[in-house]
């Protein structure tokens, strides 16, 4: 193993972090572990070899911990003289005084990504050995700040522990005050920090590092925000330590990311527009602010939609006289920081208003047109352009976005396209947008779904209350479903109290669940009409996936509805997601077995891919060959009903022949393309395995293909009987010996589980997912997980854990040594035109890794 980096952190988030924050800086040599007793295994055998370049562990615990922690790290091969560096994490009790000695420098969980880097670049660059002990006393480290002050965004204060006074100010407070840092030296801490429902004095006597709400001094007056203290050493002696941070949206990212969530929380109309600009102008500190829209006849003359100005209102310049407005109306963005008064012998408007900071930006459609432009402005110029700069972007974006939504609403009205009372796409229009989504889907290889929403007993408000109770609600109703959804998505009023919905981009059917069960709760609110009359309305929804349920708009719909239809029968209040019933596979069980005879000669087999991760890289190793059927009237029909169909009637054995050699073929493309050699994984029915002339098969697939076949991997499901199929133990050797892999689908849901693993040259193990999925519900499951895991490995079987579909899961997978992982959490089974997107996209960041500038 190659000199490097050893990152030990059992919190896979900040593993992640580290190992992110260190690969982006070119530290190519990342040797990742769990605990120390992975980064023991890791560093086996390597007194040899040089030593490690550093160390950073993670300490979640206390004092003694630590002392513990750290000194397990230097008994490890080749690590007794590797600087290191520790990291607090949120919950780790113990201080940055109880670090124990050896530690080369520390830092918190938070300031990873900004801060380790350069804290070991430091230690580098005031070591001349760097590869010898780099050991500084913690209260070395104590003392160190620099990197704070002249790196991190953060305010800082230093002050002395016992006069309160203020010995350094960090340059960053100085910029977001306003205040040389002049100014500030030897202030008393009470004169330029006033705390909220608590005195100052408590607070620096406490120094416990909480936050509280508190006012800084400014050239201004005052900024609000939080603080916290915390004890320091400062040129050999005690000092405090005060952060600050500001609740200003251009200086501080948290309260910027706050404010775009309720700009863009804001309804669509000119009342939703004003709300906005005004918190863009008050949260920003801005002294100007306008809006307007380009003319769309083409005249020169645009219309203002907003103006907001912190001063007496001036004779305000006509619009073809600002010339900066002109340039951003003819797609030219403007920015300028402090400097903008140069501007004003060119422009009346900054010349009146005396603008130190300005911004102009073009508010674009989704075609790149014009519509028309946002000017902002401040007289003491923008702060953090950084964090201003996409602020004042992302609400030109939601600007842009209420004003195409408008003209397109007055369009859709004009065209009879668009619903009069709701101002939501009418059935006509949303017909036509769905044809459009999925010809944009089919080319992308995206899934939507759709969903059909009924309001349940619609009529009886109506009958009771009046039609304009009735409007009343419908209006509410289309808030709440419009607040529940992403801008990307569509509703629209289908018919009466129906609406329809696309959700797209979907990549897990859980996310849509999620948006389903978000409506169902916010539909549950009570809705007061005008009179103060309270009502409770609820709705019942069904579910439908492009492509899996069908591929065309009509039958999309037909299933969402009948689905809906299931949870009004359900009890209303709910939703349903449509499937094919077994009840209906049985009633027309033989019209299907007819249709299914000629279903591969029509096209309507598809084979989807579902890739399978390594546990610890993430990295996809392996990918599972799926079949569906896409029926022409009812859509897509689940494996479940049409695969014992087919076994029943004998297709299993062509259909089968056909994935596979489909399957193969892709494969070997994608091999040729990437550079991959992913193994693929097919499955294997009862009646294949059973088949005499499945070697010859399977041998002429290989051969037409080019296919290696140390990377085909036959699944064959555990419930198969080794009595029941005589040729299946012959047949399975056979195929290893030609070198395919066998793997044991749905482990432990039969009853040969022993017998399969001694009888059979099974390579792979993959625990069916009715145990995986009940991680952390059910103790037993858990137990059966983990004895299969320790089983096969004692049999020299590697493991593949299916239905893996939240973050718990791969915890616990990977605590107990789980191999290989599929399911949802990471990717649901993609059409070839997705999955191959999938690998371009990895391919991508490895060469972007491998570009990096050391």
């Amino acid at each position: 193993m190659n000199s490097g980096i050893l990152v030990v952190a059992a919190q896979r988030e900040l593993r992640r972090g580290l190992f992110d924050a260190l690969d982006q800086a070119g530290y190519s040599h990342i040797h990742s572990a769990r605990d120390l007793q992975h980064a023991a295994i890791l560093l086996e055998g390597r007194p040899s070899l040089p030593p490690l370049q550093l160390m950073v562990v993670v300490l979640a615990g206390d004092g003694q911990q630590a002392r513990n922690s750290c000194e397990q790290l230097r008994r490890l091969p080749g690590a007794v003289e590797t600087p290191l560096i520790a990291v607090l994490a949120e919950e780790a009790s113990l201080s940055p005084a109880d670090l124990p000695p050896g530690i080369t420098d520390w830092l918190s969980g938070a300031q990873i990504s900004s801060e380790l880097v350069p804290r070991w670049r430091r230690s580098l660059a005031g070591n001349q050995a760097p590869h010898k002990a780099a050991a500084l006393p913690a209260t070395a480290a104590l003392e160190d700040y620099r990197y704070a002050f002249e790196e991190g965004d953060n305010e800082w204060l230093i002050a002395d522990a016992q006069t309160h006074h203020l010995l350094e100010v960090s340059p960053t407070l100085a910029r977001h005050s306003r205040l040389h840092a002049s100014q500030w030296e030897g202030l008393l801490l009470s004169d330029v920090l006033r705390f909220e429902g608590i005195a100052i004095e408590q607070v620096l006597a406490d120094a416990d590092r909480s936050w509280y709400p508190c006012q800084r001094k400014s050239s201004q007056g005052v900024d609000t925000g939080q603080a916290s203290v915390r004890h320091m050493r400062h040129a050999g002696r005690d000092a405090l330590a005060l952060m600050f941070r500001s609740d200003r949206a251009d200086l501080r990212a948290e309260a910027a990311l706050s404010l775009l969530s309720r700009i863009f929380a804001s309804t669509s109309g000119v009342d939703a527009q004003i709300a906005a600009g005004r918190l863009l102008f008050d949260e920003l500190g801005l002294d100007y602010l306008a809006v307007w829209s380009a003319r769309q006849d083409g005249a020169d003359t645009p219309t203002q939609l907003l103006q907001l100005w912190s001063g007496e209102a001036p004779a305000w310049p006509p619009a073809q006289l600002q010339s900066s407005l002109q340039l951003v109306l003819a797609g030219k963005p403007m920015l300028y920081r402090a400097d903008a008064k140069r501007l004003a012998p060119i422009d009346p408007l900054l010349q009146q208003l005396d603008l130190a900071g300005f911004a102009g930006l073009p508010l674009y459609d989704e075609r790149h047109t014009v519509l028309g432009a946002m000017l902002a402005g401040s007289r003491k110029g923008f702060g953090e352009m950084g964090i201003v700069e996409p602020v004042l972007r992302c609400a030109a974006a939601r600007f842009a976005q209420v004003l195409e939504l408008g003209r397109t609403r007055e369009q859709g009205r004009a065209e009879g396209l668009v619903d009069a009372l709701t101002g939501l796409p009418n059935r006509l229009l949303f017909n036509d947008r769905l044809d459009t989504i999925i010809r944009e889907a089919t080319r992308n290889g995206e899934c939507f779904a759709v969903l059909f929403v009924d309001l349940d007993r619609f009529k009886a408000i109506n009958d009771t209350y009046g039609h304009a109770a009735g409007d009343q609600v419908l209006r509410v109703v289309t808030q709440r479903l419009c607040s529940a959804i992403r801008a990307s998505d569509t509703v629209a009023r289908y018919a009466g109290d129906e609406f329809t919905i696309v959700l797209r981009h979907i990549v897990k059917n859980d996310d849509v669940s999620r948006v389903a069960e978000k409506i169902v709760q916010v539909m549950e609110t009570p809705l007061y009409l005008d009179d103060g009359t309270e009502l409770q309305v609820t709705a019942s929804m069904g579910l439908s996936f492009f492509p899996d349920d069908a591929g065309d708009a009509q039958t999309l719909l037909k299933h969402a509805d009948e689905a809906m239809y299931a949870a009004k029968h359900l009890g209303r209040n709910n939703f349903q997601i449509y499937e094919v019933s077994p009840e209906y596979a049985r009633e027309h069980g033989m019209a299907l077995k007819t249709r299914l005879r000629h279903a591969e000669g029509n096209g309507e087999l598809r084979v989807v891919y579902q890739p399978q991760v390594n546990t610890e890289t993430e990295d996809i190793v392996g990918m599972e060959a799926l079949v569906r059927w896409e029926h022409p009237e009812l859509g897509m029909i689940s494996p479940a009903v049409f695969i014992p169909l087919a076994e029943e009637s004998g297709l299993i054995v062509s259909i089968g022949e056909w994935v596979m050699r489909t399957a193969c073929r892709q494969a070997k493309e994608w091999e040729q393309r990437y550079g991959l050699r992913l193994r693929l994984g097919v499955n294997l029915s009862a009646v294949q395995l059973m088949e005499p002339r499945l070697m010859e098969t399977v041998a002429s697939v290989l051969r037409e293909t080019g296919l290696d076949p140390t990377l085909l991997e036959m699944e064959i499901t555990e419930s198969v009987s080794i009595k029941a199929a005589p040729n299946l133990v012959d047949n399975l050797h056979a195929l290893h010996r030609m070198g395919c892999h066998i793997a044991i689908d749905d482990f432990g849901t039969g009853a040969a589980s022993l017998d399969y693993l001694r009888r059979l040259p099974a390579d792979r193990i993959k625990i069916d997912q009715s145990f995986v999925r009940n991680i952390g519900v059910d103790p037993d499951d858990e137990a059966i997980v983990r004895a299969t895991i320790e089983m096969a490995h004692r049999l020299k079987r590697a493991v593949v854990a299916e239905g893996v579909e939240i973050e718990q899961h791969l915890q616990f997978l990977r605590t107990y040594g789980c191999d290989e992982l599929q399911g949802y959490l990471f990717c649901r089974p993609l059409q070839p035109i997705s999955f191959d997107k999938l690998l371009a996209e990895r391919q991508r960041l490895l060469e972007g890794r491998t570009t990096e500038p050391a």
